[in-house]
Parts: structure tokens; C-alpha cells; sequence
């Protein structure tokens, strides 16, 4: 049977990405052998609808479940409609929670355990396109309120910082792979200059 998993890299040792709509990749799993398939999430930087665009994806995959961290009302509508089996509120390694998985560890859900829009900022930006329909998205993955927390131990926030920048990097990802096919779309004129290496 055919799984899906958000998850913040494309192999089996990845770990499960919290966010569905927006993770960095799907990951497609054959239970019966473990072969999968691995696809970026071009549903990262959209502005809206990402939660429905992922669920359509995963059911055009075939999945017949989905194993994620945390799931929104519009995809779970989605994933229902489609009859797909949703397992909400997982976290860690990939490989282990597909192990949990299969040995019936896991209650699927029955709704969503987070609010519409869920792992975005402030919503997002429009962009200066006077009628063009650009825009840009600012998403940022927020942990669900734990009642009784505080300020974060220094680890979770040094990984949540690392997760944002993961999430930052893989919307830059999507957006200049954009200008480079608008790019050869359009040809040179108004061509915009995508930097190489970022960090250099």
C-alpha cells in the first residue's frame, strides 16, 4: 500500500517535516517493499490553498494514507474526500514511524489537530506586479502552543531556527526555479539576474 509523508528531506533517513501543506517533500512509500519516490513540494510558497494543492498531489500519487505532523481543516477535507487515511501529530525519523506505522502503533485522525493557514508568518506579501499576479510568500513553521511553556530550551529553539532556515531556503529554491523558467519563456528581455550561490 501507498503512504504518504511529509518529511524535511528525500530519503528514508529524512526526518518527518510538522508541516503538510507546506513541507519541504513528499516522500511516496511502497509498505510492502519500502521503494518510494521523493518529490519536492512545489505548494511550498504558495500564497494560499497550499493545504488543498498537497492533498490533491498525494491523492494523484496514489497514497491511500497519509503520515504527517500536523494537518489543517482544508486538507483534511481534501484527504477525506479522496478517502485517504490521515495519521496527524507524528514527528521524528521517517524509517521508524513508517516501523510504527506498520506495526498498527498509530490512531488515524478524524480532523485536523491545527487551524486553516497553519505554518504561514503573516499570511503573505503581495507582490509589485500592477496586475502581473505575483506574489511571494513568507511561511514560517511555528510549533503547535504547549500549555504551561515557557521560553524553549536552547536546543528546540536552535532546531526551530534551523527549520525556518530550511523552510527559507526552499522557498528561495522554488522562486528562482520560477524566474529561470519564466526566464526561458520569455527570453532575455527584462531578464532578471538569479544569484549562483547565495552564501558566497
Amino acid at each position: 500500500m501507498k503512504i504518504a509523508i511529509s518529511s524535511d528531506g528525500k530519503s528514508l533517513d529524512s526526518e518527518i517535516d510538522p508541516r503538510f501543506g507546506r513541507c519541504a517533500y513528499f516522500l511516496i512509500i511502497e509498505t510492502d517493499d519500502m521503494s518510494f519516490e521523493a518529490f519536492k513540494n512545489e505548494n511550498l510558497a504558495l500564497g494560499g490553498g497550499a493545504d488543498i494543492q498537497s492533498a490533491q498531489f498525494v491523492a494523484s500519487k496514489g497514497a491511500k494514507a497519509v503520515i504527517t505532523g500536523n494537518c489543517g481543516p482544508n486538507a483534511v477535507r481534501t484527504l477525506s474526500a479522496a478517502d485517504i487515511e490521515m495519521f496527524v501529530g507524528q514527528n521524528g525519523g521517517v524509517r521508524e514511524t513508517i516501523e510504527s506505522y506498520k506495526g498498527g502503533d498509530m490512531t488515524s485522525a478524524t480532523g485536523a489537530n491545527v487551524a486553516d493557514h497553519y505554518g504561514m508568518a503573516d499570511g503573505f506579501a503581495q507582490g509589485y506586479g500592477m496586475g502581473m499576479g505575483r506574489a511571494t510568500t513568507v511561511s514560517r513553521w511555528a510549533p503547535p502552543n504547549r500549555p504551561g511553556s515557557g521560553s524553549l530550551p536552547r536546543q528546540e529553539e536552535l532546531n526551530q531556527s534551523k527549520d525556518l532556515a530550511n523552510d527559507l531556503d526552499n522557498q528561495i529554491e522554488v522562486i528562482e526555479s520560477r524566474i529561470r523558467n519564466l526566464d526561458k519563456k520569455w527570453g532575455a528581455e527584462g531578464r532578471v539576474s538569479v544569484p549562483v550561490d547565495r552564501k558566497a
